[in-house]
């Protein structure tokens, strides 16, 4: 049973965008291919027939029509910013209606797991398969980083809860203390997603340390701090920060960095590494995702997820998680790898690492950072939540689904598969995962699908009449 309920704090979101997440693990109706596999998708608002149809047109003809009658789709009729799982908890009768739908073995998959969520699967009599909220500090900023130096793994230098301006100005001056030439910090919220809890702190050319003008210098550069979420006051992000806390710490930098991930299973028994990504960062925000990440450093954050995993594990912790680490080249072209953050949730690598399972039968050894679908081959794929453009709406309300041309699936299971369609028609925004035999090709083929919709798009627009 499927519930992709988001209790997640973001400073905005359009109805029109919250609808689109909660459609982004539709991936999971490839499970269907197995006719032992039933489905319960429940969303807080219907999804289109068109978009289900997409979904099971990916699977072979001859499954389609009975996987079809093993998909239940329920929704709330609820369009408010709130959570799925607070909704459908106020519905007794939609409620009774998801129990009728569940027939024999079920568990139950939420987006992130909170007193919510556990609530719905106790009302459902269904296991939750995510971490219990008793251990929802491991996915703060805070928790992260006290794990990671149980852990024994490197990074940044930092201070962990800080909750006021006050705070902020007291950590950057401790920072300092041991170590002067440090450039920029940056402070984030505990609970904040996709960077947009993230504000950036100058620091070059503040002087000496320990000097009585160095706090008043300090409380200079933390009101000119750069906040990397759109229309946002420094108010309303301290406001928050006081809410919900936070931390400090160095912004590494290097001549070379990237911002790879690793995502883990976790299960009594232990942890897996189930991908390495490397993620696609723009303006400090991740805006998608290529699979897996680069050799070079992926045995480092590997074997460094692998400890994190562990102490996770041994804290209680089951379900899907991932690692987010950045990576510095040494001058020796070794690499060192800083743990930033733990997601205790399925974030933006989880629906695109399903897809490719699902689509191709194959599965992903971590002693060789591969991919391997069933028939031998290697699969790489770029993935992005974020293909947008004011142009793109043009293909939404099922213009982009009609399309006779649209890109797709060969027969390898190669191609593109697209996602979050609901988000085209009032956001002008879709997500796409192209999936290719080698990384480059995987590129190619998200640049030229890419290229194809903007030209639908615009093929698409009501052309303007000009007067003279």
């Amino acid at each position: 049973m499927v519930v992709p309920s988001r209790t997640i704090e973001k400073f905005h979101e359009p109805p029109a965008e919250t609808q689109a997440y909660e459609e982004r693990l539709l991936c999971l109706l490839l499970g269907l291919r197995d006719p032992a596999v039933r489905v319960v998708y429940v969303t807080s608002m219907p999804v289109a027939e068109p978009i289900i149809d997409y979904y099971l047109g990916l699977l072979p003809a001859a499954v389609r029509e009975d996987a079809r009658s093993r998909l239940t789709l329920l929704s709330a009729d609820d369009p408010s910013l709130r959570p799925l799982s607070a909704k459908l908890l106020e519905r007794p009768t939609l409620l009774t209606r998801i129990r009728w739908a569940i027939v024999g073995d079920a568990h139950l998959v939420p987006y992130n797991t909170t007193d919510l969520e556990f609530a719905l699967g106790a009302e459902l009599g269904l296991p939750v398969r995510g971490a219990h909220p008793a251990l929802a500090h491991l996915g703060t900023k805070s928790g992260g980083r006290e794990l990671f130096a149980h852990a024994g793994v490197a990074h940044p230098l930092g201070v962990e809860h800080v909750r006021s301006r006050a705070d902020v100005i007291a950590a950057i001056a401790h920072l300092r203390s041991l170590k002067p030439r440090i450039g920029q910090v940056v402070v984030k919220l505990d609970d904040g997603v996709a960077g947009e809890g993230n504000a950036i702190v100058d620091l070059r050319g503040l002087g000496r340390t320990g000097t009585r003008a160095e706090l008043v210098r300090i409380a200079e550069r933390v009101d000119a701090i750069h906040l990397l979420a759109a229309n946002v006051s420094v108010y309303d992000y301290f406001e928050r920060l006081e809410r919900g806390g936070g931390i400090v710490e160095e912004r590494i930098v290097a001549r070379e960095l990237h911002s790879p991930s690793v995502q883990l299973e976790l299960d009594p028994e232990g942890a897996r590494i189930v991908s390495t990504h490397d993620q696609l960062v723009q303006d400090d925000r991740c805006m998608g995702c290529r699979f897996p990440a680069a050799p070079g450093y992926a045995p480092v954050i590997i074997e460094a997820a692998e400890r994190i995993g562990a102490r996770l594990v041994e804290a209680g912790a089951v379900g899907r998680a991932a690692v987010d680490f950045i990576v510095a080249r040494r001058r020796g072209g070794t690499w060192r790898a800083y743990a930033l953050e733990i997601n205790l949730r399925k974030g933006a690598t989880t629906h695109p690492l399903y897809a490719l399972e699902l689509l191709s039968g194959g599965v992903y050894s971590p002693r060789t950072n591969t991919f391997h679908a069933a028939d031998g081959s290697i699969r790489h794929y770029v993935a992005t939540d974020y293909l947008a453009s004011p142009r793109l709406s043009a293909l939404g309300d099922g213009a982009l689904l009609a399309l006779a041309d649209r890109p797709g699936l060969d027969a390898d299971g190669c191609g593109v598969v697209f996602h979050m369609l609901s988000a085209l028609t009032e956001l002008g925004r879709m997500g796409m995962t192209a999936i290719g035999r080698s990384a480059a090709d995987a590129q190619t083929r998200f640049e030229t699908a890419h290229a194809a919709l903007l030209g639908a798009a615009a093929a698409l627009e009501p052309e303007v009449a000009v007067v003279a």
